[in-house]
């Protein structure tokens, strides 16, 4: 099989990843619930995740890391405790329904949502955001990248707007952690959520929410924590009270490792292989009678992400036909991103979505090419 839906999760992992797991499956007991080796190992093992995770981040210390089990709930998480009624919170037509539906659900709750559109090249325009805000503005929610386009959002601009204003800004970085570098203080991030099964080339059932210089979310859930066991409320230094119950100790060993990978090997390295794979596929698919690609491919930063149709062929019926006959792997679809798909005009049709990683090579890239010219014609 050729493996092109990354964008969804990576299917190869790195093999310290798996070997991480699997050690830890052999020796990992449960974090703080006991003094005897396995618990500390356990305890160990999860605060160098948190370590790495703040450092690969800018995050402001290991504490600022909380775990949660993918960027959704870390999403809810921020919108939970950020928003409440009264408030008013900006997001984008980009975005992914991790952040479309928990907003949703504030608004009927009695906040004010307001959605910054995508202009004529398909991305919101970041200057329009200062007019946009009102006296009881809390916050600005956006994804790095689009995950069917591949588009950045300007969030440059966005977080500088937000400072400069008082208001927080909170990203998305589901489909740009583990390729492209963020860095919250330089970017001025006070929220950052992630997930790891996807760029970070780690475990599915991973994630976290990383928080700025003063920021505090109050507990998201309750429960066990393996200490104050006479409190009433959910102890907890820094966003670690966010980590109610047992963590998924196995899966953060893996998120350790490929932490660690991610760090030798280089993520200039690894986002220079998937854009030289990207560009080709998106210059040769163009080149077929019958293809229409979505965004902006042109672009030199961009998410290795594609979306295309052939024709007016069904998006599903042509995942169908790559996978049935030629054992290419991609997504069609909405994508969990409807507003984008409605800019884009294809809420029937959905897109082929094709989305590289580290672990493909150009000659998958040229394979796909050939079965897009095949099915096209």
């Amino acid at each position: 099989m050729i493996y092109l839906d990354n964008a969804a999760t990576t299917l190869c992992k790195p093999d310290c990843v798996k070997k991480a797991v699997w050690e830890a499956m052999e020796n990992m007991g449960s974090s703080g619930r006991g003094a005897y080796p396995a618990a500390l190992e356990a305890s160990r093992v999860i605060y160098e995740t948190r370590e790495l995770a703040a450092e690969f981040f800018g995050a402001p210390s290991p504490v600022s890391v909380a775990f949660t089990s993918n960027a959704t709930e870390a999403l809810n998480i921020a919108v939970s405790g950020l928003i409440q009624k009264g408030d008013h919170v900006i997001c984008t037509q980009m975005d992914h329904n991790s952040v479309l539906r928990p907003l949703y659900r504030k608004e009927k709750e009695g906040a004010e949502l307001s959605i910054l559109k995508c202009g004529d090249n398909g991305k919101p325009d970041m200057s329009k955001l200062e007019n946009m805000f009102r006296k009881n503005t809390k916050a600005v929610i956006c994804t790095h990248a689009s995950n069917v386009t591949g588009d950045f959002n300007d969030i440059r601009t966005a977080a500088e707007t937000c400072r400069k204003n008082g208001v927080l800004f909170v990203l998305d970085g589901a489909q740009t952690a583990g390729s492209f570098p963020i860095d919250m203080k330089k970017m001025k991030i006070d929220v950052l959520c992630f997930t790891g099964h996807k760029g970070l080339m780690g475990p599915q059932g991973t994630g976290g929410i990383c928080l700025g210089e003063n920021i505090r979310i109050p507990a998201f859930k309750t429960g066990g924590s393996g200490m104050h066991s006479f409190d009433k409320e959910q102890p907890g230094q820094g966003a670690q009270m966010l980590e109610a119950g047992t963590l998924n100790g196995h899966g953060i060993a893996g998120l350790h490792a490929a932490f660690s990978f991610l760090k030798e090997t280089g993520i200039d390295r690894i986002r220079k292989k998937e854009q030289e794979l990207c560009r080709y596929f998106c210059r040769e698919a163009a080149r077929i009678p019958g293809i229409r690609l979505y965004g902006n491919i042109e672009e030199p930063e961009r998410a290795a992400v594609v979306s295309l149709n052939v024709r007016d062929y069904d998006s599903a019926v042509i995942c169908d036909e790559l996978a049935e006959f030629y054992g290419i792997a991609v997504r069609g679809g909405i994508h969990c991103a409807p507003l984008m798909h409605s800019f884009l005009g294809t809420e029937r049709q959905g897109t082929v979505r094709f989305s590289f990683s580290w672990y493909n090579e150009m000659e998958e890239a040229e394979q796909a090419v050939q079965a897009l010219r095949e099915i096209a014609g």
